[in-house]
């Protein structure tokens, strides 16, 4: 299929959308692509862009559903179909004038070399002007997920799956980690208030806050000196789950981009803090936000490396770890997953978050502690996982998490997403008994 991936001024915005949208279809992730794609775009245009590219890969299987009944034939053409999700998203869910938004996107389609199917396009926006509430209804009672995961979700969590779907549709909210080593979470919201920006405390994390009003992050108070970081606040509850971890040695396993690492020197004074990760390239995220937060990192080693192998000069104290994982619990902050993600990939992703484990625990003292955690919401990632651990290690025992968050399992506990609230994530507590 002919499509045009270089980019010059004779573009337009949409055009500009969909060639961003055109390269995740081919595979490329937004967090690889999105930075290099906006530098291309007029400074004005950037937020426009930004929400127009998160926006329609949000609704995307939504958007398709709504659409396909209406074409006589497929169209078979993904440079087309994509201009026209990006139409029906700005028609059905933002404020952008009708007019406005069909002309720009039916100049795209011609712009990228289909004039002669831009009439489809027109049409099929014009209509949905003119029907626009049941367009909307579609949109809302469509599950938006591509049918391999809705299927895993229908089995796993059955009547929940409706508002489980409605959940995973929504943004998620900005929140906000606060570094109690400068400043308490009480004395930050006080700072906003008195700035006018609306926040509010956090339900289950004791530093968090969540942002009722967009802003710019690096212009709140305090942000260069290291008074908060951005951290979804179901992850934050990782800190609140660890054992006193003052003076002992732990690894920070599968650590990039180092939100959990941060929080563990925001907490505790350990012996020695180990964060290792096999992307090197993603460690120096963790580094900065070390460095950002002012923390002391006199007893912390951040190390390149592969978790199935890799040793340390002793067992430790506590584990914590983020098991690589499918990510459908974060895919309102990183919608590119509904179409990057393939069925297929669940099963290797399983056995290699059992060679991590397993080699983990090996790593471990007796009488330690590892924190098994996923930001995914499919069992066999989870709970499942963590059945056949305790079936093939009679030397774990489970500590029972009390707690009035989340979804009690056979072992462990698992958050779902929650408008305007957390992701989804899940947490298993072990013990090494011999």
């Amino acid at each position: 299929m002919n499509q045009v991936t270089s980019n010059s001024s004779r573009f337009n915005l949409r055009a500009q959308v969909v060639q961003t949208l055109l390269k995740v279809q081919q595979g490329q992730s937004l967090a690889s692509i999105l930075n290099t794609q906006l530098n291309q775009v007029a400074e004005r245009d950037r937020a426009l862009f930004h929400e127009l590219v998160l926006g329609t890969l949000r609704q995307w299987f939504a958007l398709k559903s709504i659409s396909l009944p209406l074409l006589s034939k497929p169209l078979n053409n993904e440079t087309v179909e994509t201009c026209l999700y990006v139409g029906l998203y700005q028609v059905l869910c933002t404020r952008i004038a009708a007019h406005a938004a069909i002309s720009e996107t039916v100049d795209a389609t011609k712009q990228l070399g289909f004039p002669a199917l831009s009439g489809i396009v027109n049409a099929i926006l014009r209509r949905a002007t003119r029907e626009t509430e049941d367009f909307e209804q579609g949109l809302q009672q469509a599950h938006g997920l591509p049918s391999w995961l809705f299927k895993r979700l229908k089995k796993d969590w059955g009547e929940q799956t409706e508002a489980l779907c409605q959940s995973l549709k929504q943004v998620a909210p900005l929140t906000l980690r606060v570094n109690q080593r400068h400043i308490g979470r009480d004395a930050y919201l006080a700072k906003l208030q008195s700035l006018d920006i609306q926040a509010r405390a956090c339900l289950f994390s004791e530093a968090g806050i969540v942002l009722e009003q967009s802003v710019q992050i690096t212009q709140l108070p305090g942000f260069e000196q290291g008074w908060f970081s951005v951290q979804d606040e179901h992850a934050q509850l990782c800190a609140t789950l660890l054992p006193d971890l003052n003076n002992k040695t732990v690894i920070d396993a599968c650590a990039a981009p180092g939100g959990k690492t941060a929080h563990l020197l925001e907490k505790f004074k350990p012996a020695q803090l180990i964060a290792i990760d096999q992307d090197p390239s993603r460690l120096v995220r963790v580094t900065e936000n070390l460095n950002r937060l002012a923390l002391d990192q006199s007893h912390t080693e951040i190390l390149a490396a592969d978790a199935t192998k890799w040793n340390p000069v002793q067992p430790v104290d506590c584990i914590v770890l983020d098991a690589p994982c499918s990510a459908t619990g974060v895919i309102r902050r990183h919608p590119d997953i509904r179409l990057l993600r393939q069925s297929s990939d669940i099963a290797q992703t399983i056995e290699l978050q059992k060679q991590i484990l397993e080699h983990m625990w090996q790593q471990l003292k007796v009488g330690g502690t590892l924190l098994y955690i996923t930001c995914s919401i499919l069992k066999s990632e989870n709970e499942q996982q963590m059945i056949n651990f305790f079936t093939e290690h009679p030397d774990a025992k489970e500590v029972k998490i009390e707690a009035d968050w989340g979804i009690e399992q056979v072992h462990g506990r698992q958050l779902l997403p929650e408008a305007q609230s957390g992701d989804g994530f899940y947490y298993c507590k072990i013990q090494k008994i011999a």
